[in-house]
């Protein structure tokens, strides 16, 4: 590993642009779950790293981007088969926050936050199945996205669950976090400003009083740039809900994906990561119905809420950063309640972007807007004009 923060788990692997375009002199990091051809990935894990060949092609997504100019500059840290929202290894370490050095800098996407945050790089792919690239994005005060589930290309990236993985990306600026959305994300119809803000009162209710209220004095210039404004529940049956019902597919699909590697290789997990895969393992699918049948209800009833010109706001994260080693209820309370609001997006496939627009006793916390399926584009270009405002009118820490 490094001494740059513990960000990069190779900083020798340089890729040259292969073209020019849109992202011309820009560097980039990728998590170490992309192929790069005659690379071997670890995933976050010394095991995975041993039983694995190196790739014989490198990911689209990375080759997307030199193409339009970028140059690749190292991989970064990742949690253990991207299964946490922390960050900590056991193995490698934890990348250091820039933000909050006595902080955990978030994850599984914990390196590509790291190095972005510190200025290593200009941007930074990471991917996002459950918030790994929302939560590090909120903890180390960098703009994120979570793109529609399906709108970016993630062949030749290890998968986690394939239903809600996606490739996401973080930087320090609106601006080039649409850049890159330009390079990424397919051309999209739609166009023009979104007409109605809609504000989840479950969500706002989960954050401590702090960074509720931090995060509500950035509403007044939210609701200014729509003609509609509302007050919605989305789960009726409560976000603990929604989340039972993620984590329960999401663990039956990462057990599938996974399980006769670690049955058959007996892998060393840190705390934490071992629990919840013991946990994935012991589920069975046909005891699952439910949380199927409820899965497609919410994909339903987020697509009619939205559509194609409202915004859901709710809150990035629960709070800043937690520090670092928090272990046991306390650690896992806070867990729930941060999946209760990254699961809103993940079940329904959805666009999300998160904003470092203000601080709680200094430290960053993130504001996010949920689009309508494919408006990503439309979302990022809605997201920098947005900043800009903010940053103008002085209303951004």
């Amino acid at each position: 590993m490094d001494n740059q923060g513990n960000a990069f788990v190779n900083k020798e692997i340089e890729l040259a642009p292969a073209g020019s375009g849109k992202l011309n002199n820009r560097t980039f990091a990728v998590k170490d779950v992309f192929e790069i051809k005659g690379y071997t990935c670890s995933a976050g894990n010394p095991d995975w790293l041993r039983t694995h060949e190196p790739a014989n092609k490198t990911a689209p997504a990375i080759t997307q981007l030199l193409s339009q100019g970028a140059m690749l500059t190292g991989t970064v840290q990742t949690d253990e088969l991207m299964y946490s929202l922390n960050g900590e290894n056991a193995h490698y370490g934890t990348p250091v926050n820039p933000k909050a050095p006595d902080r955990i800098p978030g994850g599984s996407s914990s390196g590509s936050a790291s190095a972005t945050a510190a200025g290593f790089v200009d941007f930074s792919l990471g991917t996002d199945t459950g918030g790994s690239v929302r939560i590090p994005s909120s903890y180390c005060g960098l703009y994120g996205i979570r793109p529609t589930h399906g709108a970016v290309d993630i062949s030749g990236v290890i998968p986690l669950a394939k239903s809600f993985d996606t490739v996401g990306w973080m930087a320090r600026d609106a601006g080039l976090l649409a850049q890159v959305g330009e390079v990424l994300l397919p051309d999209s119809t739609a166009s023009g400003s979104f007409q109605r803000i809609l504000i989840e009162e479950m969500a706002w209710a989960l954050p401590d009083a702090e960074t509720a209220e931090a995060l509500s004095s950035l509403l007044p210039a939210v609701k200014s740039h729509a003609q509609e404004y509302q007050q919605v529940q989305v789960a009726e049956e409560g976000l603990a809900s929604w989340t039972s019902v993620f984590r329960t597919i999401q663990a039956l699909e990462i057990w599938e994906q996974h399980g006769s590697w670690i049955t058959k290789e007996q892998p060393a997990f840190g705390p934490g990561i071992a629990e919840r895969f013991q946990m994935a393992g012991a589920l069975k699918k046909e005891d699952c119905q439910s949380q199927f049948n409820q899965w497609e209800k919410i994909r339903q009833q987020m697509d009619q809420l939205l559509e194609d010109d409202a915004l859901l706001i709710i809150p990035t994260a629960p709070g800043p950063a937690p520090l670092l080693n928090l272990q046991g209820e306390k650690a896992e309370h806070y867990r729930a309640k941060a999946m209760q609001l990254t699961c809103i997006a993940g079940l329904a496939g959805l666009p999300q972007v998160t904003l470092p627009l203000t601080e709680v006793g200094g430290l960053p916390v993130g504001l996010s807007i949920i689009a309508g399926r494919n408006q990503d584009k439309r979302l990022l270009e809605w997201a920098a004009s947005f900043a800009e405002n903010c940053r103008e009118k002085g209303t951004q820490k």
